[in-house]
């Protein structure tokens, strides 16, 4: 896999000296050959235990085989209320980076 976007980053907070940074992530959508993940960071206290969420960000990841070409991934499958939930707004992304990327005049790197 290699990072193909980083769709959004927001800072909330800022991780203090000496506390842990804690990252949390999870599969929000896969599609033929990538995949959105979506990533909160805590920063925690290291005496205290107390987690505070510092940032967030929606990642995406292409699938490359041994040759460096995009392969397919498997179908990810949402069970859960907010798997279903996240599943959709990550389809919403998708198409709302589609709609991006093929605005004429529009530069899209990478």
């Amino acid at each position: 896999m290699v990072t193909a976007s980083v769709d959004r980053l927001d800072f909330k907070l800022p991780i203090r000296i000496g506390e842990f940074c804690i990252l949390k992530a999870n599969v929000n959508y896969a599609g033929r050959t990538s995949m959105e993940v979506g990533v909160k960071v805590f920063g925690e206290h290291p005496l205290t235990g107390e987690q505070r969420h510092t940032s967030s960000a929606y990642l995406t990841f292409v699938a490359l085989d041994e040759s460096g070409q995009p392969t397919e991934i498997p179908d990810l499958i949402p069970e859960t209320d907010d798997e279903q939930r996240w599943y959709a707004e990550a389809r919403e992304r998708r198409a709302q980076r589609l709609r991006t990327r093929s605005r004429p005049g529009k530069e899209v790197e990478g």
